[in-house]
């Protein structure tokens, strides 16, 4: 049988998704690692991109920010944090987190800056206090990029979270570093589908929760009460 075969059989064996190296185990365990980094990639990326997106003012500063982040090589950072800090989940979790940045960040501030001039100047004109327009009409108008952004950093750091497995942690990457140690290649296929299809599945319902938080369709109101 070939790689392909050998992948389907191992997949679709009710054994291998039992246990706590099972398929199923594996898949939360993936899931719970990028669920951290994404939260952390978040809070740290979002606030600085409402503030510089408000402001408008530090768009050199991001841009740069977000080409150096962008820039670092998620195995090579591991491997450093490793040695700088030892095994366990906190450098895999940095790694993830400083991947998880850049596209949050730019999605945040991009969101943010582009919302029509003359709807914040009218909403000034009203006696909305700062905190109010940017709570009220600039990120409501700017959630479609904002969560676009979310989307964005949670499909890459789904793809990479495969790292957590290189320092002996758990994950669907344990398929792969696994595989590749024991010439195992159907096992490295294994790993490499279920990542896509979570990432896949993930990307799904983001693309539904961007669609819907479009501004002027309607769709997250309430239907009114006719009575």
């Amino acid at each position: 049988m070939n790689i392909f075969t050998d992948a389907f059989a191992y997949m679709t064996d009710p054994a291998n998704w039992e246990g706590s190296t099972g398929i199923g185990a594996r898949i939360l365990e993936h899931i719970w690692y990028s669920f951290i980094a994404v939260v952390v990639s978040s809070a740290i990326a979002v606030p600085v991109g409402l503030l510089i997106g408000h402001l408008r003012r530090g768009e050199v500063l991001i841009v740069g920010l977000v080409n150096a982040l962008r820039s670092l090589p998620t195995l090579g950072v591991l491997v450093f944090l490793v040695l700088l800090i030892g095994l366990g989940l906190v450098p895999p979790i940095i790694a993830l987190v400083l991947l998880g940045i850049p596209p949050m960040l730019a999605g945040t501030y991009a969101g943010v800056a582009n919302v029509n001039a003359d709807v914040v100047d009218a909403a000034r004109a009203m006696g909305m206090t700062e905190l109010q327009v940017l709570f009220r009409v600039e990120i409501p108008n700017a959630m479609p990029l904002i969560l676009g952004g979310l989307r964005n950093t949670t499909l890459q750091v789904i793809a990479t979270a495969t790292v957590a497995a290189y320092v002996n942690l758990g994950g669907l990457g344990r398929y792969i570093f696994d595989g590749l140690a024991l010439y195992s290649y159907d096992r490295v296929l294994v790993g490499a589908i279920l990542v896509a299809v979570l990432a896949l599945v993930i990307d799904g319902l983001l693309a539904l929760a961007v669609y819907a938080s479009m501004p002027g369709t309607g769709r997250l109101r309430r239907t009114p009460n006719p009575h």
